[in-house]
């Protein structure tokens, strides 16, 4: 008779408590638990915040040059009042404009197109994350431009200065509703070509609704006008040149850009998780 112990023998080692539990049903082990989502969304915060300085800064200074030589030949034409005040306050957001509605939908059109989502969808953090991070780094990453925008415009009209302040509001939540409306094109257009094209479009419509007059416009024009997120952040920055500000109506068009931003990312997301899916 053998002496090694049946329990031993090959095929007849019976698993133990902890194993038959790490093997219940298919045999995988479990999955790490989901991240939570402010944790993952300052993740992907960062490293959206990295990539973007290291890759779209040349296209920032592109971005407030472009402004900056629009109030110029603006400066033309127009001498001052309601219209600089336009003029100077169309040209600041419109950085946040090409920034994060243009180059936002260009990102997520080309992460569409390469398969980049599949990577996002890999990792255990929610979709909002991903979306509301790479629209938060873009947005904030145009203060540096929409700050030098501002300051040059009031130098040029001889604004007051004493209201800048306001761009600290102005330039998150327009950057918040232009960014997921330029992530919403990107992931929910077919083609990545398509995807530039709304982006672009979107930015010659924050340019041309944006900096020019509003009283010069066909009255079907202005209804436009009223339809587009950053038309409420301008009309903010520009209440801000006056004298004595209204407050009140300061705080309602920041209102309405909020509310904007939050629909507009609320969409991005349920893209995301569209695009990722396929």
């Amino acid at each position: 008779m053998s002496a090694v112990s049946a329990e031993a023998a090959p095929g007849k080692v019976r698993p133990r408590r902890g194993d038959r539990q790490a093997t219940d049903g298919d045999g995988a082990a479990p999955l790490a638990p989901r991240a939570r989502l402010l944790p993952a969304l300052s993740a992907v915060y960062r490293a959206q915040l990295s990539r973007a300085r290291v890759a779209r800064i040349p296209l920032l200074f592109v971005a407030t040059f472009q402004s900056v030589g629009i109030m110029i030949l603006m400066r033309g034409v127009v001498d001052g009042g309601d219209e600089a005040r336009a003029v100077v306050a169309g040209s600041s957001v419109l950085v946040v404009a090409f920034v994060a509605l243009n180059l936002l939908a260009q990102y997520f059109g080309q992460l569409r197109a390469s398969g980049g989502l599949d990577h996002y969808a890999t990792l255990p953090v929610p979709p909002a994350a991903v979306v509301l991070g790479a629209a938060g780094a873009y947005a904030s990453f145009t203060a540096p431009g929409t700050v030098v925008t501002a300051v040059a415009g009031s130098l040029l009209f001889k604004l007051p200065l004493v209201h800048l302040w306001v761009l600290v509001a102005v330039v998150p939540l327009s950057g918040a509703a232009l960014a997921g409306l330029g992530a919403a094109l990107g992931l929910l257009a077919p083609r990545q070509e398509l995807a530039t094209l709304c982006g672009q479009l979107g930015m010659s419509a924050a340019l041309l609704l944006g900096v020019l007059p509003a009283a010069r416009m066909p009255e079907p024009i202005a209804w436009a006008r009223d339809l587009l997120p950053s038309t409420y952040g301008v009309e903010a920055l520009a209440r801000s040149f006056d004298a004595h500000p209204d407050w009140l109506l300061v705080a309602a068009d920041l209102g309405v850009c909020a509310a904007v931003g939050v629909v507009s990312l609320a969409v991005a997301t349920w893209a995301y998780r569209r695009a990722a899916v396929r």
